[in-house]
């Protein structure tokens, strides 16, 4: 039995999410459920609140369709909710999206997207798809923290959508552990992370901030 304050905390928790985003690990451990398959809105806002203070995005999905309909539903879902951001390059990129249960992470690791011509240039403050190979984007995207437009454009780094408010925030993630909390997905060491989850992490890399809730806004 819960402590009475645990449950208190609970109902107001889920209460406070609005309709169609409350976490939910039975959902997630779903990937075929159809509301995976749902599209996103023309524009949409997303907040992040992180341990050192809260980013707003705008995604519009003329910018990359498959991107922006995969990062809404997860969104919407709870799939960003409480994970770390793993990967910094301090002034390069800052990286995050694999989820802190192992189960969950595992279930979406292939679960690919097809590739999306770009529309958006790498430039400070968009966030794109990380990925190894062609159509092989997931789960896993990273803010710019500067314009990488001249090494990120190439490849492509596709963005599908950009930080409109905190990017301050973004700055100020701890990045001393650069790859050594994983990596990029191309470096193929990222093992750990999806077989240890948030327990891992936290064991390992105590100073990872992370994303407490990701939300739609109205």
């Amino acid at each position: 039995m819960l402590p009475g304050f645990a449950i208190a905390f609970f109902v107001v928790a889920v209460i406070a999410r609005p309709a169609g985003q409350a976490p939910d690990g039975a959902r997630l451990l779903d990937p075929d459920r159809s509301e995976f398959q749902e599209h996103a809105p023309p524009v949409s806002r997303i907040r992040l609140e992180t341990s050192k203070g809260a980013i707003t995005l705008e995604m519009q999905r003329a910018w990359a369709p498959h991107g922006a309909d995969r990062f809404y539903t997860l969104v919407r879902a709870g799939f960003y909710d409480d994970t770390r951001i793993f990967r910094i390059r301090a002034g390069l990129w800052a990286q995050f999206g694999i989820n802190g249960t192992p189960a969950i992470a595992q279930r979406w690791r292939n679960r690919t997207i097809p590739d999306d011509p770009r529309v958006l240039s790498n430039l400070r403050g968009t966030v794109a798809y990380a990925y190894k190979d062609p159509n092989g984007r997931t789960t896993q995207v990273f803010i710019n923290l500067r314009d990488n437009s001249s090494t990120h454009d190439s490849e492509p780094f596709v963005p599908f959508a950009r930080v409109m408010d905190g990017m301050a925030v973004a700055d100020a993630w701890y990045s001393d552990y650069g790859e050594a909390a994983g990596g990029g997905i191309r470096a193929g060491r990222q093992d750990p992370v999806f077989e240890g989850g948030n327990a891992y992490l936290i064991r390992e890399f105590p100073k990872l901030d992370r994303i407490d809730r990701a939300t739609i806004l109205p």
